[in-house]
């Protein structure tokens, strides 16, 4: 089983306990995963509402396949094809997603809650009112992520791309973003409470700029966000 980390990294973060560099910035809880050896998976395709506990996939093409509604309890995906796999309500618990990859994955509705997801190459990715609870997304590339609606709670996106992620109408609480590129981001109807922005290697929004309370950034990425600003507030700038 996986036990719950008490302190957060990033940007200094403090586990919720604290502020954030002395901001007053809550730290987002990130996932300390001590997984059992896994057996491996050796069954067939997966199957909807199916429990999956303490297995292994390991390369294994789930493309197309429905999972709809599954259990993956201490599970370890590696390097797994998703492409338009039907996860939508699935409950990925205490584990570990590494270099999956494939375009138009389903995962609306579903739960991840102390997970871990390294290096994926992902695109199409829907994931709107999904749960997303202690959940650490490393490395890689995710274009068009789709999190309408989605709660988002102690997650850290960290050393990845996200290329115009989706996140109208979704509540983001104690959420990082670290030495990552934000492009093109929608935060239309978006909650923030303690989302910490200033790690971000670079940061675009194109819509929902006046979301941004609840946030923190960085006066560099202030005024980087000038004009996008000055556009929403219906300020002309002229010299």
């Amino acid at each position: 089983m996986v036990r719950r980390a008490g302190s957060a990294g990033g940007t200094g973060g403090t586990g919720g306990t604290g502020g954030t560099g002395g901001t007053g910035v809550k730290g987002a809880r990130r996932p300390e995963l001590r997984l059992p050896a896994p057996e491996r998976y050796e069954g067939g395709g997966l199957e909807p509402d199916g429990d999956y506990d303490g297995l292994e996939f390991f390369e294994a093409d789930l493309s197309a396949q429905d999972g709809a509604g599954a259990r993956f309890m201490d599970c370890v995906l590696t390097g797994c094809a998703l492409d338009e796999a039907r996860l939508s309500r699935a409950r990925l618990l205490d584990s570990v997603l590494a270099g999956v990859r494939g375009v138009g994955t389903d995962l609306s509705g579903a739960v991840l809650r102390d997970v871990e997801v390294t290096d994926a190459r992902l695109g199409g990715t829907q994931v709107h009112g999904a749960e997303l609870e202690r959940v650490l997304i490393r490395g890689g590339k995710i274009d068009f992520l789709n999190l309408r609606s989605a709660r988002l709670r102690d997650v850290v996106f960290e050393s990845c791309v996200l290329v115009e992620p989706d996140f109208g109408g979704a509540r983001l609480e104690r959420v990082e973003f670290v030495d990552c590129a934000l492009k093109g981001a929608d935060l239309s109807g978006a909650t923030l409470t303690d989302v910490d922005l200033r790690g971000a290697a670079s940061l675009e929004i194109a819509r929902g700029v006046d979301r941004l309370a609840g946030a923190v950034i960085s006066t560099g990425q202030l005024l980087d966000l000038a004009p996008v600003l000055a556009g929403e507030l219906g300020i002309r700038v002229l010299d």
